[in-house]
């Protein structure tokens, strides 16, 4: 049976916008090449993102924007033409210092195939330093704009660095992170996004002190699924996790050919080539 037609983009972009109800928490994995994100289609997930570190090791690059837009977004096309679900891209602080650079990096997503971005509020290279308010609240605006002039209804999720990167005192981070946040909300982004945050108090504190739905990065120590749903959590992204893991697993098939001579690893678990192969048939 042929596989039914992809949505245009524009009604992609709605059923994306729809996960975000709160009615069911949004678990959405990040994926860093199209073999991945098929893995992740074909487990059932509604929606994939990709994942900016995973993509940048992948091909060479730390991560923290040292890889340009355009080989980030030819990633990001590829994976979104070899999925049906809703693709979002996470682009880091935009690639550019500029509302307009920041807008044109949202449009470059769309042209892309995708329906939704991540935007940093952290200034590369400067993992203790962030953007002023004003000038994040700017760049929001410009995207929205770009976004609605495409008649595309975007999913831009606003992030802060606060908690990831421990900025300012720690009594201080819950108040800092709700003021920007709801900021970066009222500017017009949907969806609002706090990595580094495990605690389930500060988890809690979040989603009741927030204008808009809230994403948690799953790390290690995370709060269960269940957990995060129970608190009322709407989007839970895995980051570059499932790529690390994967890379820890190369690395240990690589130590046991190397140090015992055995393919147990390498064996263990895997698909078969018929599967592989199956995941690419158009």
């Amino acid at each position: 049976m042929p596989k039914p037609e992809k949505p245009a983009l524009p009604d992609l972009a709605r059923q994306f916008l729809q996960l975000h109800d709160r009615r069911k928490i949004l678990v959405l994995p990040n994926a860093w090449d199209v073999a991945s994100a098929r893995i992740f289609e074909d487990a059932g997930f509604p929606a994939i993102a990709t994942t900016s570190g995973g993509i940048a090791n992948a091909l060479g690059y730390p991560d923290g924007q040292h890889i340009s837009r355009d080989e980030m977004l030819a990633v990001v096309h590829r994976v979104a033409e070899a999925v049906a679900v809703p693709v979002t891209a996470d682009v880091e602080a935009g690639y550019g210092l500029t509302s307009e650079a920041v807008a044109d990096t949202a449009r470059e997503v769309i042209s892309a195939g995708a329906v939704g971005m991540n935007l940093e509020d952290g200034i590369p290279g400067r993992p203790d330093r962030l953007f002023d308010v004003s000038q994040q609240k700017e760049k929001i605006r410009a995207v929205v704009e770009a976004c609605e002039a495409m008649r595309v209804p975007f999913v831009l999720n606003a992030r802060t660095d606060i908690f990831l990167h421990s900025i300012g005192p720690a009594e201080k981070r819950l108040a800092h992170g709700l003021e920007r946040l709801n900021a970066y909300r009222e500017a017009g982004a949907q969806c609002l996004f706090a990595p580094g945050v495990i605690d389930e108090q500060i988890v809690a504190e979040l989603v009741r002190g927030l204008q808009g739905p809230l994403n948690i990065l799953a790390s290690a120590g995370s709060l269960t699924i269940p957990t995060l749903e129970r608190l009322g959590v709407a989007r839970v992204s895995l980051g570059s996790g499932p790529m690390r893991a994967t890379l820890g697993l190369l690395a240990r098939i690589a130590r046991q050919l190397r140090e015992e001579g055995s393919f147990a690893l390498m064996t263990q678990d895997t698909i078969s080539y018929v599967d592989a192969n199956r995941l690419f048939n158009k």
